[in-house]
This record gives C-alpha cells, structure tokens and sequence, in this order.
C-alpha cells in the first residue's frame, strides 16, 4: 500500500511541478507552489520524517504561501514572455541534474539498517535525550536542543522575510497614498 501512495504523490507533485513550468498567471504559481509543498509535506509523512513533513507544511505551503501573495501586490499577476531563448539557463540546470544524479550514485539504499544514518548520532540521540534534556519526545529533544541553533536560524530567516515583504508593502502604500495626495492638490490648484 506505501509503494502505491508514494506513486501517486510522486505523479502529483511531477504533474505538479509540470504546471508550473508552463503557467503564466502568477497567482495560480503561486497556489501551485503551495499545494507542491502539500504534497512534499504528504511524501514526508509517508517516509517517516514527520517533523520535516511539519516544516514544509508550515514553512513551504504556510508562510511562503503567504509571502507570495503578498509578493504578488507588488509584481501584478502575469508573467511577461521572456524576450530570448532560455538556452543558458537549460544548460545550467542540466549540469547541475547531472552533478547532483552523480553525487548520489554511491548512496547506500534507502532504509537500509547498516547505512551511517542509523550509528553512533541516531543511537546517541535515542539512548541519551531523556537523561541529558529531560524531554520524553526525540524529535522534540533534536529539534529545540541539538539543533537548536539551525531551528532559531530558520525562524530568524522566515521572520525577516515576513518583515521584508511587509515594509515592502508599507512603502507602496505610502507611495500611493502620496500620489492620491498630490493628485487632489493638483485639482484643487486648478478650481
């Protein structure tokens, strides 16, 4: 049954990431990006990552869904044909498919018991984290201790991408409250 599910999330998210190739209504991008991050959400869940599931469901389809919209006030809702041929960034993107296939031909299988993920860091987690943290939970214990500094990181980075697109927005507002404001002056000056 998990190989099915895996199947049809991975043909999701291929249909998916195909769409928005081919999309030119941002506001639907932008919907699209987040229902990718759904569905990446719903891939990790089915792998056991739960707490990186819970991290692209609020960071990737939460926050960013957010920001993008926000994004979107500023940048208007249609892309613009681009005015040559996309050539150069195919290549690059190419090359960078074929460096990173290339880096994971030697990977040990997934899941596999004998692979490094599951010695010495994994087995101190789980021996360990109830005696040195006091915190029942492991992912708990990883998250808000052992990687407490990487966690606090990627909420500094989100909270000041919050605060951009906010001033962002404040100062268009203020830049169309200024034009409204001349522009009354201007009639009035000439009653």
């Amino acid at each position: 049954m998990s190989t099915v599910v895996d199947i049809v999330l991975l043909t999701l998210l291929a249909a998916t990431g195909i769409a928005l190739l081919r999309i030119r209504n941002l506001f639907a991008v932008v919907m699209l990006a987040g229902i990718y991050s759904l569905l990446s959400a719903g891939l990790f869940t089915v792998m056991d990552a739960v707490d990186v599931a819970f991290t692209e469901a609020a960071v990737g389809a939460g926050i960013s869904t957010v920001l993008f919209l926000a994004a979107l006030a500023l940048a208007g809702h249609h892309e613009n044909r681009p005015g040559h041929t996309p050539l150069l960034p195919l290549v690059v993107v190419g090359v960078t498919g074929l460096a990173l296939v290339y880096g994971t031909v030697d990977m040990p299988g997934f899941g596999g018991a004998d692979n490094p993920v599951h010695h010495h860091v994994a087995d101190h987690y789980l021996e360990e984290s109830p005696h040195e943290i006091g915190i029942p939970n492991v992912v708990t214990a990883v998250l808000a201790s052992y990687r407490g500094y990487d966690t606090m990181g990627e909420t500094t980075v989100v909270f000041a991408a919050a605060v951009a697109v906010m001033l962002l927005l404040a100062g268009r507002r203020r830049s169309r409250a200024a034009a409204g404001d001349d522009g009354e002056e201007g009639g009035a000056g000439h009653r």
